[in-house]
């Protein structure tokens, strides 16, 4: 069902280009946030006394906390002005930061996560946002386009995790991360346009209402499905990789897994590619690639054990897929009712990133227990599912 878009309309004032950029820029630091310790975990793990079954923990926990702020925090920009609640957010997130490049100890590293996980969610605040200044023919195109600067943030995330840690050790990533952020909130404060909601629900009324989307829209339930099996790929595979290369036989310096982890960084390539073949109509046809890229890339993989080639293209294929992915499920949920974006980004994003928590939090033990090829095997097992349900019905409807 597709309601008539409200606030799109010749009415609406467009996005300046210098607020499409400080937008796309500011959705990039925030969404990094969630990667900055995937390649970096071993290093927390002993300098914290964390045991190596349960260092990718610290990734799943992020993860945990972005899927809170999604529930918890997202869904009002659909009833406080957005504008103001982003800057707070984002200052929420800087505060966070400082404390994790101060923390001292495992249990107040895992509850700071937490809050940065959580605060990091302002990201999918300005994503709506930008969409309700995009008229329906192009709103392809101004996703994609923000989804650009996030999707960048997140690819980049990893090779400068590992460039800091190797000069100013793990806590100084996370020290750069909130004075970024504290600059980037202050830009906003200046080029974010303001948007105040019609909507008046109470708090109690508008979470409640999240589970009633996934049941009652097929299209956000599925597309969110898909995108929570190809993000449990992803997670498998960017949390083990840096794990792998650290350890026999390549005995990795983390400036070297920095440079692996650039391989990855091709995928933000996908996000204006995948909007603009949305906005044409070819949603499904790009959706089918999608989700096929990410199980070859995982399949590809099985030779990572004894083949950094392999490991290369792998990287460069799951991240096509997952962003090309991303970009056309919000692309098709946003044209659902404009007046609930934030909550239907809300419900997309959390199933998928709860989709991230289940593949990060398997990792290390799967590692540990099946060594590599038991990482890749489960990481096909999850496009996989996602291309048998696309295919048995799902993908002929939309």
């Amino acid at each position: 069902m597709t309601l008539p878009d409200l606030a799109a309309t010749d009415a609406t004032p467009r996005l300046s280009r210098g607020a499409a950029f400080a937008m796309a820029l500011a959705a990039g630091a925030l969404a990094a946030n969630l990667y900055y310790a995937q390649p970096v975990v071993a290093l927390i793990g002993a300098d914290l006394g964390m045991s190596p079954a349960a260092e990718s923990t610290i990734v799943t926990a992020s993860q945990i906390g972005y899927a809170l702020g999604l529930v918890l925090l997202v869904p009002l920009g659909d009833v406080v002005e957005n504008r103001r609640l982003i800057l707070l957010t984002m200052a929420a997130a800087a505060i966070g930061l400082v404390g994790l490049a101060l923390t001292p100890n495992l249990p107040l590293l895992f509850a700071l996560t937490l809050v940065v996980g959580v605060a990091s969610t302002a990201a999918q605040m300005i994503v709506p946002l930008a969409a309700s200044f995009a008229r329906p023919e192009e709103r392809g195109r101004i996703v994609g386009n923000i989804m650009t600067g996030l999707l960048g943030g997140i690819l980049l995330a990893r090779p400068v995790s590992s460039f800091v840690a190797g000069f100013a050790g793990w806590r100084g990533i996370f020290l750069l991360s909130a004075v970024l952020i504290a600059a980037l909130a202050l830009a906003g404060r200046r080029l974010f346009p303001s948007r105040h909601p019609a909507g008046r629900e109470r708090y109690g009324a508008l979470i409640r209402s999240l589970g009633r989307l996934f049941v009652a829209e097929p299209v956000l339930r599925r597309r969110a499905l898909y995108h929570a099996a190809l993000f449990a790929a992803f997670g498998l595979f960017w949390t083990g990789a840096p794990i792998l290369l650290l350890r026999e036989p390549y005995n990795l310096s983390p400036q070297w897994v920095a440079l692996f982890t650039l391989s990855g960084a091709l995928g933000v390539l996908a996000a204006p590619v995948a909007g603009r073949m949305a906005d044409r109509g070819h949603s499904r046809r790009g959706t089918l690639l999608a989700i096929s890229l990410v199980l070859v890339a995982m399949a590809i993989a099985f030779l990572g054990k004894h083949s950094l080639a392999a490991l290369v293209v792998a990287g460069i294929l799951v991240d096509l897929g997952v962003q090309a992915n991303l970009v056309i499920g919000q692309r098709e949920i946003f044209q659902l009712d404009a007046s609930i974006r934030n909550r239907l980004n809300a419900v997309y994003m959390t199933t998928f990133f709860l989709g991230g928590a289940v593949g990060s939090s398997l990792t290390s033990p799967v590692l540990e227990r099946f060594g590599w090829q038991g990482v890749a095997a489960m990481g096909c097992l999850f496009p996989a599912l996602a291309l048998v349900y696309f295919l048995t019905g799902e993908g002929r409807s939309r």
